[in-house]
């Protein structure tokens, strides 16, 4: 670590997560020392010019803070491998973005002398550089044992999140609420919008957009203020 507190960033996962979250701790000022070969390396190095493709010991040699975004089923696996080999190293900032796990899924790495972090920003990832703004304003779970807890605080800013503590209890109810949030909210746009394109109307999505966005932030707002809104009582207005 340099001494400004800058770190050298390196990324395991070149999906829709990673790069996204490379290009941000980058633009912080941090140093990226490589990413891991995805299923689309040309789209990774459009994101992240001149940041090298590595393989995931690699990544974790040459890495202050190693961020580990892969799929859920992937995540225990690669993290007690990679302690199998010895690749983790004492001091070394290790942080997965999975919505569900907290600390105990790094135990290998903690194990080895690794910190773990958990930091989950909860926006919808597309892989683009629209996630950036996404991210500005946004929220992020953060885990951390307590002495480094300001160390993940301090990332989820970084990364334009406002950080909220969740704990390793709270991490499974915390993934069904973003899971019950994403999966709902498209299924209700996609048969509203199917039902809209049964009957003729063109666009479907841009004739409900306005509708949908102000009964979501409506609903937002008064999210654990006022009791849910009767449907009936909204078509008698």
């Amino acid at each position: 670590m340099t001494r400004d507190g800058r770190l050298g960033v390196g990324v395991i996962g070149a999906g829709r997560v990673g790069p996204i979250m490379a290009l941000a701790l980058g633009g912080a000022g941090h140093a990226l020392v490589g990413i891991t070969h995805g299923a689309d390396d040309a789209r990774t190095e459009a994101l992240l010019p001149g940041v090298p493709l590595l393989d995931a010991p690699q990544i974790v040699e040459r890495s202050e803070l190693v961020v580990i975004a892969v799929p859920r089923d992937q995540l225990a696996g690669l993290v007690a491998g990679l302690a199998d080999i010895g690749a983790w190293q004492p001091g070394q900032l290790v942080m997965h973005t999975d919505p569900a796990e907290g600390l105990e899924v790094l135990g290998p790495a903690a194990a080895k002398g690794a910190i773990p972090l958990a930091v989950h920003p909860a926006i919808a990832f597309t892989g683009t550089s629209i996630d950036l703004r996404r991210l500005a304003g946004s929220f992020a779970a953060v885990s951390a044992p307590g002495p480094v807890l300001p160390i993940a605080q301090a990332l989820a800013v970084e990364l334009g999140c406002e950080p909220i503590v969740v704990s390793e209890a709270q991490r499974p109810a915390y993934a069904e609420a973003i899971a019950t949030a994403t999966a709902f909210s498209r299924s209700i746009v996609e048969q509203s919008t199917g039902l809209l394109a049964d009957i003729g109307v063109e666009n479907p999505g841009s004739y409900l957009s306005a509708l949908v966005h102000a009964t979501i932030d409506d609903a937002l707002a008064g999210a654990g203020v006022r009791p849910p809104l009767d449907p009936d009582a909204l078509l008698d207005d």
